[in-house]
């Protein structure tokens, strides 16, 4: 009887974690969707002017209004596209109006043209002021040679390229760019798997009742007793 009892506390037990553990999903997955929400509310605002204290707690994913010229030699970022394939996106120096400088993310240009790109100096664009978490342990080392990025790093892209550590990515441009689309920000891109996680955790509880009352139940028959 003591085991029996000792088995029940133990499946029930495991049965509760994994339902709160569902449950925090579900919590989480709400969070997620305000989140989400608002982060799609900042980014189609109105375009306005480049504030002059740009911070990034403040004005991520502001919609910004630019117009000035690029100034110097571009970067290439390594990226792919759906349905598309592997490409990169084109990181310039930006000149604004007032004379300073900072970076732009104008796009996605296929690995092929890449070679081929011919950057208009002068640019009326609209966009919105980013500072991506890309890099990570696993991120490589920039490739200088063949002037090939594997993560938009604000901080060093902006020492590289002597600018304001201050992106935006385009939304759209003009003139426009032979070859080169504007691959704006959008809530699309930023994971949302708190639904596949409630209903895993919420399966896995589900699992764990019904094999611990199986086993209870042939532990029982294999004795000649009943539940």
């Amino acid at each position: 009887m003591p085991h029996k009892l000792f088995t029940w506390l133990f499946i029930c037990s495991g049965t509760i974690i994994l339902l709160l553990l569902g449950q925090w999903q579900l919590d989480r997955l709400v969070w997620k969707q305000s989140i989400l929400v608002e982060i799609e509310s900042k980014i189609s605002g109105l375009p306005q002017s480049l504030p002059s204290d740009v911070k990034e707690t403040v004005h991520k994913y502001m919609p910004i209004q630019l117009s000035g010229k690029i100034k110097g030699s571009f970067i290439k970022v390594m990226a792919s596209q759906k349905f598309i394939g592997a490409g990169y996106r084109i990181i310039v120096p930006f000149q604004l109006e007032t004379g300073n400088t900072i970076l732009v993310d104008l796009g996605f240009i296929r690995h092929e043209f890449a070679a081929d790109i011919s950057l208009d100096d002068n640019l009326s664009i609209i966009g919105n002021l980013h500072w991506p978490q890309e890099v990570d342990f696993f991120t490589p080392d920039p490739d200088t040679k063949n002037n090939i990025w594997f993560a938009r790093d604000v901080n060093e892209l902006s020492k590289e390229m002597r600018t304001e550590p201050i992106l935006v990515v385009a939304k759209s441009f003009s003139p426009s760019i032979t070859h080169l689309d504007p691959l704006p920000i959008n809530t699309e891109n930023i994971p949302n798997n708190h639904k596949q996680y409630a209903i895993t955790w919420f399966s896995l509880a589900f699992i764990w009742l019904g094999m611990g009352v199986f086993f209870i139940y042939k532990t029982s028959v294999n004795r000649g007793r009943k539940i």
